[in-house]
């Protein structure tokens, strides 16, 4: 185990990445008395960035990882249907096989409950640590706390998923049930062709992703935080002691380092001495403003016949998911986002079928995946004084709270207050 001995204070340490994980990981630095510079070419909250277009979910339940049993039979659908809930681009296909494998062989019910119970120790509370931090940044209000809703058409469609949830019970989640005319007063503006529901009442979800990033980087900042804008390239690492991240032009001196680059830090990861099985898993949003009269979730809900999320959102009502491998420049498909629009006529029969363009706006992000589902959390090999905090998959914003907590303590030479051998930087 590390100790905090083992390291000079104060502690510069240089945050690369300017998205929930990376934030939270400056703020916590902040908390532990470092410097901090944080590192990104974009702004905070940006569009390009992750962060800003998710579906917003503080799910502490969101833990069964995004493969089931047999899944491996379904591959040659996916790639034969290029617009289905998942699509693989057949150019990619020999660049994601090593992943995809790995991927394909995690699919096993006694490995998707390890994956479960280790991501529950780092997502329980995300809620409740959300909430802590925006109430600082001034923000609290953009922490919704009404729980999430999953939606079935029927209770028989909810047992199709009796694996997955049961995992959920042994882990001690607990949830209500609503169906036909209960669910109809919940969510009046659901299409009552969907007549049952689960609430998970410990979940939120943030009404503002991209608001939130922004509130964020400002209190960082206001908190003496540096901010710089560029790209890291690498580390300048003598005799194991990081002496600067490198850019484009130039370098940072520092020692110390988070790397919360999101889908663009498995290079990062090589450069300190990892190799790690990151994918850029591409996901849209269609977001619909202007209709609340119309059509609202008053919930957020997951609607696991489309493999969508709609949540209500302060600009509007998102609806967001779904999967598409491709490399990380591959152009778009915006019929992807048409699809998501046209899964929101579905699920709102209240929108009107001739939605104004103008009401519609299309996003695509990049979620950085590894094929166990879990992230990669921990210090690199080349040199303890560079830490990972990237790879949530689906559940980013979420679990970013407390992995924003354990980079600081790591940065610090505490002991972590998870067990971090699930996720450790060097099982690939």
């Amino acid at each position: 185990m590390t100790s905090a001995s083992e390291f000079s204070f104060p502690r510069h340490a240089v945050i690369i990445g300017a998205g929930a994980v990376g934030l939270m990981s400056a703020i916590h630095a902040l908390d532990q008395g470092l410097q901090v510079t944080i590192l990104d070419f974009n702004e905070a909250g940006s569009e390009e960035a992750s962060s800003y277009g998710n579906a917003g979910w503080l799910s502490s339940h969101s833990v069964i990882p995004p493969v089931e049993p047999g899944m491996w039979k379904k591959v040659p659908g996916y790639l034969m249907d290029p617009l289905g809930p998942l699509s693989i681009r057949w150019r990619y296909l020999p660049a994601l096989a090593p992943w995809l494998l790995r991927n394909l062989a995690g699919a096993r019910r006694e490995r998707i409950r390890r994956t479960a119970g280790a991501l529950r120790t780092l997502v329980a509370d995300a809620r409740l640590l959300h909430q802590e931090v925006a109430q600082r940044a001034g923000v609290g209000h953009l922490i919704d706390t009404s729980g999430v809703l999953h939606v079935y058409r029927s209770r028989q469609h909810f047992d199709n998923d009796a694996f997955g949830w049961g995992v959920r019970r042994e882990l001690g989640i607990e949830w209500t049930e609503f169906e036909g005319e209960a669910l109809r007063a919940r969510e009046p503006d659901l299409d009552p062709a969907f007549g049952f529901a689960v609430h998970v009442g410990e979940a939120g979800h943030c009404r503002n992703p991209g608001a939130y990033m922004k509130a964020l980087d400002a209190y960082a900042r206001a908190r003496g935080a540096r901010r710089v804008h560029g790209r890291a390239r690498g580390f300048r690492i003598e005799q194991g002691r990081l002496k600067a991240v490198v850019l484009e032009t130039g370098e940072i001196a520092c020692d110390a380092a988070v790397i919360a680059a999101g889908a663009r830090a498995k290079q990062l990861a090589l450069m300190a001495g990892d190799r790690v099985q990151l994918e850029s898993e591409r996901g849209y949003h269609a977001s619909i403003a202007g209709q609340q009269e119309r059509a609202t979730a008053r919930t957020p809900m997951m609607v696991s016949e489309f493999k969508v999320i709609a949540t209500q959102m302060e600009g509007g009502l998102r609806i967001a998911g779904q999967v598409e491998f491709a490399s990380f420049e591959a152009e778009p498909d915006w019929r992807r986002g048409e699809i998501m629009r046209d899964i929101a006529l579905k699920l709102f029969p209240g929108l009107p079928r001739d939605l104004p363009a103008a009401d519609v706006k299309f996003w695509l992000g990049r979620r950085p995946s590894t094929p166990d589902g879990m992230p990669c959390i921990g210090y690199a090999n080349a040199s303890r004084d560079i830490v990972h905090a990237y790879g949530h998959g689906h559940i980013g914003l979420g679990c970013s709270a407390r992995t924003g907590r354990i980079a600081a303590q790591l940065l610090t030479g505490q002991a972590p207050e998870i067990d971090l051998a699930p996720f450790s930087p060097q099982r690939f």
